[in-house]
C-alpha cells in the first residue's frame, strides 16, 4: 500500500527537489536562467569556468592523482580543495540536474579535521587524504538520505519508515573511503529503479549531458558521469549490473571501470533486486583520467576490504602485473594482441562509434601490436540470459518500491511486471550462464593459435554502446555492455572521440564486413523495452538524416575488456592506449 495518498507523491517529490537546491549556499546559486540547449549545448569548459576563480579552476581541473600529490604533501589544504569542488558541484547541478544529496558543510568540517591531522602528525591520514569523492545515490552515509530515485524512499531507510538505521548507517565503501582520508561531499543522481540507460526520476527530473544538453548522460550512474564531466568531482564511485558505469563514462567523455564481482566491497549499499545473484552488480570507480581509476582501486584494496565484506576476494593489488606488462609494451609490442569486436550481430554501431573503433585499431597497429577479429559465441545468448536474470522476480521489487508513494514508472525503466521464475527455472538459467561462460572461455583460450605470442588474446576492444550519447528516450540496446556482466569480465571505458555532423553522415553507416545491414529511423515506443529482441526494429538502430546535427559533439568512449579479475592489467593497458591516442591522433 502506498505510504502517501494518491496524488501526494508530487508534493513530496517537489519538496525534496527544492531541498536539494536550498542546500546550495546562496553565494553559489546562478541568478540568471541557463540559456536553452539550442543556445548553449555544451556547458563544460568556459561556460562553467566563468563562475569560478582562477584558483578554483586550477584545483578542479586537476585529476585525482595530482590533487592527492598536493594534499598529502601540504601543497594544497583539504579545505581549499573541498570548497572548490563543492562550488563547482553546486554549479553542475544547476546546469544538468546531477545531484540527489548535498552535504557541503559536513564535507568542509571533515576537510578541516584532515588539515588539523596533517599539522599535528606531519603526515596525511591516508593515500586519499583531502580528495573530494562523490558517490552514486546507492551508498548510505551517516546523516544523509538515500532515495535511489524513489519518492517512496524519502524520509525512510530504503522505504522502511521506522528503521533505526535511517540516519546513522554507513555502507562499507563509505567507511573505507573515510579511513583513507577521502572527503565525501555529495551523492549523484540515478534513474528510479537503477534499471535504465538514461537518468531520470520523479524527484529531480532528467539528468542531461553537459557536453550536449540535448542528449542523455546515460545510466544508471548518469549523475556521477555528468558531475565528473563538469569537473564537479575529481573522482567517484558508481555501480554496474548491465553497463551502468561504462555507459555514463562513454556518454560523458570520462573513464570508468567495471571490475569483476568481489573485487570491491558492496556490503551495505542499497540496490535493486537485492538477492538476485545470477548477475551481480559491482562497484567501480569513475574519474577524469585512467591513473585516477588506479589510485582509487589500489587505495581501497590497501584497506583489505575482504576483512569487512564476505563477498570480496582476498586479492591485494598486484603491482607485478603492471611491471611485467609495461616491459612487454616497451620491448616486444608485437607480443601484445588486441581483439576487435566491431559488431555484436544485434545492433550495428553508429558512424562515430565505428570511427572510434577504427581509430584505436590504427593507433595500436602503428605501435606494433597484433590485431585480430573477435568472433565469440553469440552475444544474443548473453543478451537473453541478462533479460531473464533482470526479470526473475517478475518486476516485484521495482513495482513494490514505486507503490510506496504511488509514483508512476518512467518509460526509461526496462523492468516490467511479468511472471515470477520458479526455483527450477532460476537453476536452469544459472546452468545456461555457466555453460555460456565456459564456451566463451574456451573460445578465448583458442585464440592462442593465431597470436604471435602463442598466448590467448590480451584484451578486447569494442563499443560501449552502438551510439554516442543518445537523444532522450532513444536508449535501446545494452548488449555491448551486458555480456561483460554475464561473463563477469573486467572492463574499462576510455574516451576516444566525439560525434561530428560533418564526418558522421548516414551514408557512412554501412561498415566494412556488414554491407547488408541498414539503419532506419524508428518510432519511439514506450513498449519497446531495452532487452526485447522480439521486435525486428531492435536490429536497426534509430538514425535519421537530422540526427548527426543533434548528436554533434556527443562523446564516444570504447571498452577495453580483459578476463575475470584482471583489473591491474586492464587499467595499465587503458592508461597506455589513452596516452598513445593522445600522442598519435
Amino acid at each position: 500500500m502506498a505510504t502517501n495518498a494518491a496524488g501526494c507523491w508530487q508534493a513530496l517529490a517537489q519538496t525534496k527537489e527544492q531541498s536539494i537546491l536550498n542546500s546550495i549556499p546562496e553565494k553559489w546559486r546562478i541568478s540568471t536562467p541557463l540559456p536553452a540547449p539550442d543556445k548553449l549545448p555544451d556547458c563544460t569548459g568556459g561556460y562553467i569556468q566563468q563562475y569560478l576563480t582562477p584558483r578554483e579552476i586550477e584545483i578542479t581541473e586537476a585529476d585525482a592523482v595530482f590533487i592527492t600529490e598536493q594534499t598529502t604533501s601540504g601543497g594544497w589544504s583539504s579545505v581549499q580543495v573541498t570548497e572548490a569542488f563543492c562550488h563547482r558541484a553546486a554549479l553542475a547541478h544547476q546546469m544538468v540536474n546531477c545531484l540527489h544529496e548535498v552535504f557541503f558543510d559536513e564535507a568542509l568540517t571533515t576537510a578541516k579535521a584532515l588539515d588539523d591531522y596533517f599539522v599535528t602528525h606531519g603526515k596525511p591520514m591516508g593515500p586519499l587524504h583531502g580528495l573530494p569523492v562523490s558517490l552514486k545515490d546507492q551508498f548510505h552515509i551517516k546523516g544523509v538520505e538515500t532515495t535511489m530515485g524513489y519518492v517512496g524512499w524519502i524520509g525512510t531507510f530504503e522505504g522502511k519508515k521506522d528503521d533505526v538505521r535511517a540516519r546513522n548507517f554507513e555502507s562499507e565503501m563509505v567507511k573505507e573511503l573515510r579511513d583513507l582520508g577521502a572527503v565525501l561531499f555529495c551523492k549523484s543522481s540515478v534513474p528510479t529503479t537503477l534499471m535504465a540507460g538514461e537518468t531520470a526520476n520523479n524527484i529531480i527530473g532528467y539528468t542531461s549531458n553537459p557536453r550536449n544538453r540535448h542528449l542523455s548522460s546515460g545510466g544508471s550512474s548518469g549523475g556521477e558521469g555528468a558531475l565528473i564531466a563538469l569537473r564537479g568531482s575529481p573522482a567517484g564511485f558508481g555501480t554496474d549490473i548491465g553497463g551502468s558505469i561504462r555507459v555514463p563514462a562513454s556518454f560523458n567523455g570520462i573513464f570508468g571501470l567495471r571490475p569483476s564481482a568481489g573485487r570491491l566491497p558492496y556490503e551495505g549499499a542499497a540496490n535493486s533486486m537485492d538477492g538476485q545473484n545470477t548477475i551481480l552488480s559491482v562497484i567501480g570507480p569513475m574519474a577524469t583520467t585512467a591513473r585516477s581509476l588506479k589510485l582509487l582501486m589500489q587505495s581501497i584494496l590497501e584497506r583489505r576490504p575482504w576483512n569487512h565484506d564476505p563477498m570480496v576476494h582476498e586479492l591485494p593489488w598486484r603491482s607485478s602485473v603492471e611491471k611485467d606488462l609495461q616491459g612487454v609494451v616497451k620491448e616486444s609490442p608485437s607480443m601484445l594482441t588486441f581483439a576487435i569486436l566491431r559488431h555484436d550481430e544485434v545492433v550495428q554501431p553508429h558512424p562515430p562509434v565505428s570511427r572510434a573503433v577504427k581509430s584505436i585499431e590504427e593507433i595500436l597497429r602503428r605501435k606494433g601490436h597484433q590485431i585480430v577479429d573477435w568472433c565469440p559465441p553469440s552475444h544474443k545468448i548473453a543478451h537473453a540470459i541478462a533479460k531473464e536474470a533482470f526479470q526473475m522476480d517478475g518486476g516485484e521489487d521495482v513495482l513494490n518500491n514505486l507503490a510506496l508513494s504511488g509514483e508512476p514508472q518512467l518509460p526509461q525503466c526496462f523492468v516490467a511486471k511479468s511472471t515470477h521464475m520458479t526455483a527450477a527455472q532460476i537453476s536452469a538459467l544459472n546452468v545456461r550462464k555457466r555453460q555460456y561462460q565456459k564456451a566463451y572461455l574456451d573460445y578465448w583460450n583458442s585464440t592462442s593459435e593465431c597470436t604471435h605470442s602463442g598466448r590467448p588474446v590480451d584484451a578486447i576492444i569494442c563499443p560501449t554502446a552502438p551510439h554516442a550519447a543518445v537523444i532522450p528516450g532513444r536508449f535501446r540496446h545494452v548488449g555491448y555492455t551486458s555480456f561483460v556482466n554475464v561473463l563477469d569480465l573486467t572492463s574499462a571505458v576510455f574516451p576516444v572521440t566525439h560525434a561530428d555532423k560533418d564526418q558522421d553522415l548516414l551514408s557512412s553507416t554501412v561498415s566494412a564486413g556488414y554491407p547488408n545491414r541498414q539503419h532506419e529511423d524508428i518510432t519511439l515506443d514506450s513498449e519497446c523495452k531495452l532487452f526485447d529482441l522480439a521486435k525486428p526494429q531492435q536490429n536497426k538502430l534509430n538514425f535519421s538524416s537530422d540526427d548527426p546535427f543533434v548528436y554533434d559533439g556527443a562523446p564516444v568512449g570504447l571498452q577495453l575488456i580483459g578476463r575475470r579479475l584482471e583489473e591491474e592489467k586492464i587499467l595499465c593497458l587503458v592508461e597506455y592506449i589513452s596516452k598513445s591516442w593522445s600522442e598519435l591522433s
